[in-house]
């Protein structure tokens, strides 16, 4: 047969009320107990809990609720009727925030937001100052001491993002040219210019577009590639390993990979401008009926020498900042496996956002320098 919990209304001597329950405080045995409880008008004092039996959270929770609402005292408790009631009267932090949030004015809660988002950004910033100056002493060291570049790795890593995102590239910028040069043909077509859908498409291809988009696949391939890696590295406790043993993951990690990208961006931009051409001359063909070496002669008249250069200018900026964006983020993994997906769609965003803004400002750059 169900034993159900039962409560008794005591006085002391001091005209105090005190509630003595009795029987499991247990989800199956309280709710006409609860219903009771919240019956009751006179002030207590004092919940004893001497004849409790079971106890399990709902009944922790009735005692800190009634305990709550008189303010009284707990007394008689088991060792674990104490320490469910202390579980269920902690508040999580984030409610607690969101309590003290709900205090404020709308006025002081943005400026508190606005200040936390302040100091967020600005920790973030010498974070990143950081990084970077541990970059460069390791960079610093490497140029001093040859030896302790690790040229495998650094093979290696251009293998991965230089040779491996060839046909990737290709394809994209193969498509772009064609795109170009078919709109461009089309717009141009209503003034009787288009003949000089080959200035569009070469300058274009090798001044902007070119670099531009490489860069932009660059970081959503090698640049998540290099958060990812570092940061599984980093919850499986590799990098603390190799400082243990006296390797510095910055020479191991992270030097290999940006050198890499420095190197490679450059050619992989050049490449880039090509096949956007090959693909221009290719729909030229078609759609203004220009022969296919035609097109291609017609380049290197009309391309200025500057141009390349402003594409090749480029590369090795781009390819810092997106080795910098992925293995900076790669480094701040911690905690659990969520944090490499997190910190891996960051490293991409900041790439993406900041080659675009250092594109544009290259652009101002070298019109101001009279190369536009």
């Amino acid at each position: 047969m169900r034993e159900w919990a039962d409560f008794t209304i005591e006085s002391e001597a001091d005209g105090a009320q005190v509630v003595a329950l009795a029987g499991p405080l247990i989800v199956s045995s309280v709710g006409e107990l609860d219903q009771r409880l919240r019956g009751l008008a006179g002030p207590v004092a004092r919940i004893d809990l001497a004849g409790v039996g079971a106890i399990d959270t709902v009944g922790a929770w009735i005692v800190s609720r009634l305990a709550d609402e008189f303010g009284a005292t707990v007394s008689g408790a088991s060792k674990e009727a104490r320490r469910l009631i202390a579980a269920v009267r902690e508040k999580p932090q984030d409610e607690e925030t969101g309590a003290a949030d709900e205090q404020l004015s709308p006025l002081t809660g943005l400026l508190v937001r606005a200040g936390e988002f302040t100091m967020g950004y600005v920790h973030g910033v010498l974070e990143l100052l950081g990084f970077l100056g541990a970059l460069l002493i390791a960079a610093a060291r490497a140029l001093r001491h040859p030896s302790r570049i690790r040229w495998i790795s650094l093979v290696r890593q251009i293998e991965l993002v230089g040779v491996g995102a060839l046909p990737i590239v290709g394809l994209m910028s193969f498509l772009i040219g064609i795109v170009i040069a078919q709109q461009g043909a089309v717009q141009l077509r209503q003034f009787g210019a288009e003949i000089y859908t080959v200035n569009l498409t070469g300058r274009l291809s090798f001044r902007e577009l070119g670099i531009l988009m490489t860069a932009i696949m660059f970081a959503g391939r090698s640049g998540s590639s290099f958060a990812a890696q570092i940061g599984t590295m980093k919850l499986t406790e590799e990098v603390d390993a190799m400082r243990t043993i006296g390797v510095s993951p910055m020479e191991a990690l992270v030097l290999p990979r940006v050198m890499a990208s420095v190197l490679i961006m450059p050619l992989l931009g050049f490449y880039s401008a090509v096949l956007a051409i090959i693909g221009g001359a290719f729909i030229s063909m078609f759609a203004l009926e220009i022969p296919f070496f035609t097109f291609l002669t017609r380049i290197q008249e009309v391309v200025p020498r500057h141009d390349l250069w402003v594409g090749l200018i480029k590369g090795p900026v781009f390819g810092l900042i997106v080795a910098l964006a992925g293995c900076y983020q790669g480094m701040r993994v911690h905690g659990n496996s969520e944090e490499v997906g997190l910190k891996t769609t960051v490293a991409v965003v900041q790439a993406i956002f900041a080659v675009i803004v250092l594109d544009a400002f290259f652009a101002v750059f070298f019109t101001e320098v009279g190369w536009g």
